[in-house]
This record gives C-alpha cells, sequence and structure tokens, in this order.
C-alpha cells in the first residue's frame, strides 16, 4: 500500500522540456512496477510511460517514443517522467500510478496519485 503524489506540471510553449516528478511513501518501493498516464477532457485515460520495479525495462506509448524518458530511483522512492520536445497535443492531466504488474493497461494499476496539469500552449 503506497500514496502517491505528482509535481512539476506547467504551462510551457510548444517545444519546450518539461520533468515531472511523483514520490511515493510507503515501504518496498521497489516492487511496484510504476506507469504515467495521461487525460484530456472529453478523451480516456492513455498509457505514456512504465518502468519495472528495478529499472531493467521501460515501454512507451508511440506518441511519446523518443522524446519522453522515465526513471526511477528507488532510495528515494520517486519516478520521474522527462518530457521534451513537448506538442499542444500533450496538454493533459498526468497521474502517476503504481502496481504489481509491468503493463500499460490501466487494470494494472492499483495506486494512483492525484495528477498534475501539463498544458503545451500554441
Amino acid at each position: 500500500q503506497v500514496q502517491l503524489a505528482e509535481s512539476g506540471g506547467g504551462l510551457v510553449q510548444p517545444g519546450d522540456s518539461l520533468r515531472l516528478s511523483c514520490a511515493a511513501s510507503g515501504r518496498t518501493f521497489s516492487r511496484y512496477a510504476m506507469g504515467w498516464f495521461r487525460q484530456a477532457p472529453g478523451k480516456e485515460r492513455e498509457f505514456v510511460a512504465t518502468i519495472s520495479g528495478h529499472a531493467l525495462f521501460t515501454t512507451y506509448a508511440d506518441s511519446v517514443k523518443g522524446r519522453f524518458s522515465i526513471s526511477r530511483d528507488n532510495a528515494k522512492s520517486t519516478v520521474t517522467l522527462q518530457m521534451n520536445s513537448l506538442k499542444p497535443e500533450d496538454t493533459a492531466v498526468y497521474y502517476c500510478a503504481g502496481g504489481n504488474r509491468y503493463t500499460r493497461e490501466r487494470s494494472g494499476y492499483d495506486y494512483w496519485g492525484q495528477g498534475t496539469q501539463v498544458t503545451v500552449s500554441s
């Protein structure tokens, strides 16, 4: 059982970079696969990236591959999402999630943060 809290969202221009952080409270952080999802108004929550418990594996949505990078620091119980070359279509609320399965499916995650707003203006 963990609690997650995202930070780092904001308003940026197309082409800019932004780094999101997620801080986890609780024990055994390294047991959990961690993921980032995003949701725009009127849209389903969609997969962005995931990382396995000891960072041996990462997976990205095609829409962000080559632009975003997920990483984690198990000693600090944090996971980050480095977002480069941001586009207006990246605008969404970004959620940090944790679960027992390394997966891109929402159903694989049991713990969710409150979300942080990312707005890319044009």
